[in-house]
């Protein structure tokens, strides 16, 4: 990724009694998002949870989605017209609700 450019992450935390299924998250939702966000979007990435640092512990996070923009003001206009209809979209894959955050890619 170019320096500069703005991620918006997902996080989906492990939580007793939480479930992400990842096929849906990979095959259905990621590329709905992709065609709606546009040329606004430049590079979209999904992680899959393994562990945390230390051998055979639990990940923290079930899974991850990075979205790639110019900046934050394009992000924003991207999202302005699909917000509901993405973010309703999350009750198909999980039942937790995500941590989002908005970064700069520095290297």
């Amino acid at each position: 990724m170019k320096k500069g450019m703005i991620k918006l992450s997902a996080a989906y935390p492990k939580e007793e009694g939480s479930y992400f299924d990842i096929d849906y998250y990979c095959n259905t939702h990621t590329p709905m998002v992709v065609r709606l966000l546009g040329d606004f979007l430049k590079h979209s990435a999904v992680e899959k949870g393994l562990s945390a640092f230390e051998r055979e512990s639990e990940s923290p996070f079930m899974a991850m989605g990075h979205l790639y923009f110019v900046s934050v003001d394009e992000m924003h206009k991207a999202f302005e017209p699909y917000l509901e209809e993405i973010m309703g979209d999350i009750q198909n894959y999980t039942n937790v609700q995500p941590y989002f955050q908005i970064s700069e890619v520095m290297i």
